[in-house]
């Protein structure tokens, strides 16, 4: 395993580590680009809202220096249900696309389910339509949710045995909770979804090998609630008045004292999850490539 010392814990660095994924998303990019296809990842976001906006000129920037291109769809609240649509229907007819990201959330009165219904599967980069959701549930080839499937990375690469081993889940949402549960079974993980009508909370999750804080609670998971020596992964961020930086779910000084490897807020599970997506927007194109279409 690599191994990074910090106080107790091994620190599991998604920065760094999206640093490489993404250099090689580069290269596979440059060798599309031999062939004549440009990868792109068009965005629907909400004009609104300022961190939806701050979240994806983040994954905009990271997406052209791997070489993806893409435009962004902005929801003003003068955008009706049926536009929305219609931008979702062409997005899905368009070859030169190989990749849709709806950013949420989408304003009111607009029904964002409905526009995920609409989306295909097949350029679901994000992995979170109920086409998609239901392909993993069937163990079929699909695009994972981006979130947990960053956290999959992470735990690939710094050689962390997940077979065999008690997970514990805290949170259920279909974008993070439910998939990651599901990822972590298919690796042979024995596991179990917390939330917020979870009995002796605390109790269960000392016994977790794995624990996965994902219920957006900022420092919930205290130190005492860690089985010594296990693998700590915040998948939360959370902003906290009169603190300089976000938090995550996890009060990390005093997890970082138990835990065997821990993940950091900032610095840890969103980095990977933004070069998840991208990497899934390269594999869509990829597989139009290999079918003979671009």
């Amino acid at each position: 395993m690599r191994q990074n010392r910090i106080l107790s814990a091994n620190l599991l660095d998604g920065l760094a580590l999206s640093k490489r994924f993404r250099a090689e998303l580069k290269v596979r990019v440059d060798r599309l680009r031999e062939h004549g296809i440009v990868p792109r990842l068009d965005v629907i976001v909400a004009a609104q809202d300022p961190a939806s906006l701050a979240y994806v000129r983040m994954k905009r920037k990271w997406a052209e220096a791997a070489g993806i291109l893409g435009e962004s769809y902005s929801v003003t609240p003068e955008t009706t249900q049926a536009e929305l649509l219609g931008w979702v229907k062409d997005l899905n007819e368009n070859p030169a696309v190989h990749g849709v990201l709806v950013q949420h959330p989408l304003p009111k009165p607009l029904n964002e389910d409905e526009v995920l219904l609409a989306l295909g599967a097949e350029k679901d980069v994000d992995g979170i339509t109920p086409a998609s959701l239901g392909r993993l549930v069937a163990d079929l080839p699909g695009f994972r949710c981006a979130t947990p499937l960053g956290i999959t990375h992470i735990l690939k690469d710094a050689e962390i045995p997940v077979a065999g081993k008690n997970a514990v889940v805290i949170g259920r949402s279909v974008i993070l909770g439910k998939p990651m549960a599901l990822m972590l079974l298919q690796m042979n993980a024995t596991v179990t979804i917390a939330h917020s009508k979870t009995q002796n909370l605390a109790e269960l999750c000392r016994t977790a090998d794995i624990l996965v804080a994902a219920v957006g609670r900022a420092e919930m998971v205290k130190g005492d609630w860690i089985k010594p020596g296990a693998v700590v992964i915040d998948a939360g961020y959370n902003k906290v008045d009169g603190r300089k930086f976000d938090v995550g779910d996890v009060a990390f000084d005093e997890a970082k004292e138990v835990a065997g490897w821990i993940t950091p807020v900032p610095g840890g599970v969103g980095p990977m999850t933004v070069a998840s997506l991208l990497g899934n927007c390269v594999t869509a194109a990829e597989l139009r490539l290999a079918r003979g279409t671009q």
